[in-house]
């Protein structure tokens, strides 16, 4: 599985990695923030368990053949919990009996091994992409924010945005003029390799509001966080 190659920038999408294989998980964790996604690793089921519970995902890569709770019995919990995460479901079987019993539990899709990591990149957009519909374009007063195409414009003017801005934008949209804690974004934005204790939410806001120009669109709450307003 090579990870050389670079697929387009992909931000904003949040996988988790449920694979036994340490140098697997990793490299495949490696691989897909490369490609500007957010993502955690679990090495066992119930690592998984434990993290899902508190921790939303759009996409969740999941090794079938899991020690301690097998994939099978991560995948029929994470479906018949509240989570909304789509689940990739990855395994050594090939067989059609093997990916037909995955599907029958409530994974979205199915890659066997080995695989190439650029459909791995390709499956994982295309779930993420099925994940609770949202508006393509959204607006607010005279904000402009296209999803799909990832540009933003304000009166008319195009705002330039890195991958990071765009996701805080991304995630205060969402919330609708509801507060969104530093924590929140963080963990939405950026994967669990960020240091919590870092100034990186305080200045990616700063600069994304900067941008954004006058009047200002993004409100500092004290003590609670972020929210959008106008």
């Amino acid at each position: 599985m090579s990870l050389s190659c670079r697929l387009g920038h992909h931000g904003n999408v949040r996988v988790l990695v449920v694979e036994d294989q340490k140098v697997l998980a990793d490299r495949i964790a490696e691989g897909l923030r490369d490609q500007g996604m957010a993502v955690d690793v679990a090495y066992d089921g119930p690592a998984a368990m434990e993290i899902t519970a508190f921790t939303s995902y759009d996409v969740i890569v999941l090794d079938r053949d899991l020690p301690r709770v097998h994939g099978d019995a991560v995948c029929t919990q994470l479906v018949s919990g509240p989570a909304t995460a789509r689940i990739l479901m990855l395994t050594a079987a090939a067989a059609v009996d093997d990916r037909v019993d995955g599907l029958n539990l409530g994974a979205d899709d199915y890659l066997g091994k080995p695989f190439a990591f650029a459909e791995l990149v390709a499956r994982i957009n295309s779930l993420a992409r099925r994940s609770p519909a949202q508006p393509p374009v959204v607006r607010r007063g005279d904000l402009a924010v296209d999803r799909v195409r990832r540009r933003v414009s304000r009166a008319e003017r195009a705002v330039a945005l890195t991958r990071k801005e765009f996701g805080v934008l991304e995630v205060l949209l969402t919330a609708d003029g509801g507060v969104v804690s530093a924590e929140e974004l963080l963990e939405r934005v950026w994967d669990a390799n960020t240091d919590p204790f870092s100034n990186t939410v305080s200045v990616t806001v700063s600069r994304l509001r900067r941008k954004l120009g006058s009047p200002a669109l993004i409100e500092t709450v004290i003590g609670s966080g972020y929210r959008l307003c106008g």
